[in-house]
């Protein structure tokens, strides 16, 4: 009896260490799963990495870049930008090397659901780094200025090394998970700068209570530029915490008179399956930039 009662035991730790495990690898650690895509190689887009000395951070900092087709920097072509932000626990190269960047965008191009844009993928960590234990989070904190390295630093950057458009209708940033919350938390507070917001399975109040939730933002976005936000949302059918968060923050932007877009996949977070994780988000990557695509081509 007492043997039996020892393995009972055992089993039970042993599930709650998988358990946990399991947790900290698709929540904490967040980017790693078992059937990430494949990157295809692309023949006329590269992705890169650049580096530049953020007054805010104090340091160099990197970011991806994939110019568009024919992109020439002796032409007079201007061209809309697009800045992706990557999750807790990733980096600049998360959507190259996870969700095949270039892939995505080559199939955008030839089907023509995107305007030739540049894409800026930026580090996202504060000054402690990437690691499984903890997130930027995206604003400016004792770690570091992130929101305003992003926002001032990285945009004065792209408009001085690269032919862009300078109206914040051509510009959009967004993010998958706290990226996702990066994108809606820094982006709204700099409509000078940006116009066009995705997220895909965000979230839109802050966990660790720093106050600076996109949710009671909006509330405080001036009418007048509140008429010129155009926001895509999107969250998993299997993501129960993540779904209520985007359905709450979509019908608060209906409700403050922003136009926005939301859908609902099957899938969501997670480290296996054609539907979770880098799979899911690389697959709906496809349908954000698609809603950008058509932001960047209404008429004024």
């Amino acid at each position: 009896m007492a043997r039996l009662k020892k393995v009972f035991i055992l089993s039970g730790l042993t599930t709650l260490l998988l358990a946990g495990g399991g947790y900290w690898y698709v929540f904490i650690a967040g980017v790693p799963q078992l059937d990430a895509p494949q990157v295809e190689v692309v023949k006329d887009l590269t992705f890169e990495i650049k580096s530049f000395k953020s007054a805010a951070m104090g340091q160099e900092r990197r970011y991806g870049l994939v110019l568009p087709p024919g992109y020439n920097p002796k032409a007079k072509a201007r061209y809309p930008v697009i800045v992706l932000l990557h999750g807790g626990h990733g980096d600049e190269r998360d959507y190259q090397r996870r969700a095949g960047l270039t892939a995505v965008l080559d199939k955008l191009y030839r089907e023509d659901r995107l305007p030739p844009s540049i894409v800026i993928t930026p580090d996202g960590n504060d000054l402690r780094g990437t690691s499984p234990f903890w997130d930027s989070q995206y604003f400016d904190g004792p770690n570091g200025k992130v929101a305003s390295y992003i926002t001032d630093d990285l945009v004065k950057e792209v408009r001085s090394q690269y032919q862009v458009y300078g109206h914040p209708k051509y510009w959009a940033i967004g993010g998958l998970s706290s990226g996702g919350w990066g994108a809606m938390n820094i982006g709204m507070r700099r409509p000078d700068r940006f116009n066009v917001f995705f997220s895909h399975t965000g979230y839109f109040k802050d966990p660790n209570g720093s106050g600076q939730d996109p949710i009671t933002l909006v509330d405080r976005i001036a009418p007048k530029y509140r008429s010129r936000f155009r926001v895509y949302l999107d969250a998993g059918q299997n993501d129960n915490t993540f779904l209520d968060a985007t359905q709450e923050f979509n019908q608060k932007l209906k409700d403050a008179g922003i136009k926005s877009e939301m859908r609902v996949f099957p899938g969501g977070h997670g480290i296996v399956g054609p539907d979770s994780g880098w799979n899911y988000w690389r697959k709906h990557l496809h349908d954000s930039l698609t809603y950008v695509g058509k932001q960047f081509r209404a008429k004024p």
